[in-house]
């Protein structure tokens, strides 16, 4: 599976990842998905998401029904672009993508459910 999001939005997601440092931030990816393609269109904050030194979450249960949601992406303050035992147990829809400090272009990394990476795509 391959993932694709605009540079214009990308920066964005680092500048709000970078504002809560340090923090950790959470959000959910809206796009739409292709076959073995997703293009990651927007991110929305979840109702009542919380975030501390190191961790971030939201009531999943708070969520309206949204089949355009296709994963989620947080910060990890640490630095490290890798998923966690937490991030896998609370893996939530196709994708999560994680944003690590120092929040700049190469600090962001694309996973599925099971920790696997996944291709990012970066277009401008």
């Amino acid at each position: 599976m391959n993932v694709s999001i605009s540079g214009e939005l990308l920066e964005s997601m680092l500048s709000f990842a970078a504002d809560r440092h340090p923090r950790e931030a959470i959000a959910l990816l809206r796009g739409k998905r292709e076959d073995d393609e997703i293009e990651i269109t927007e991110f929305l904050l979840p109702p009542y998401a919380t975030g501390g030194m190191s961790f971030a979450q939201f009531p999943a249960h708070m969520l309206p029904i949204d089949f355009t949601i296709v994963g989620t992406a947080h910060s990890h303050p640490s630095g490290s672009s890798r998923p966690s035992a937490a991030d896998l147990i609370n893996f939530y829809s196709r994708v999560m993508l994680i944003v690590a400090y120092p929040y700049g272009r190469g600090d962001v990394a694309a996973y599925n459910a099971h920790g696997e990476p996944l291709g990012l795509q970066v277009f401008d």
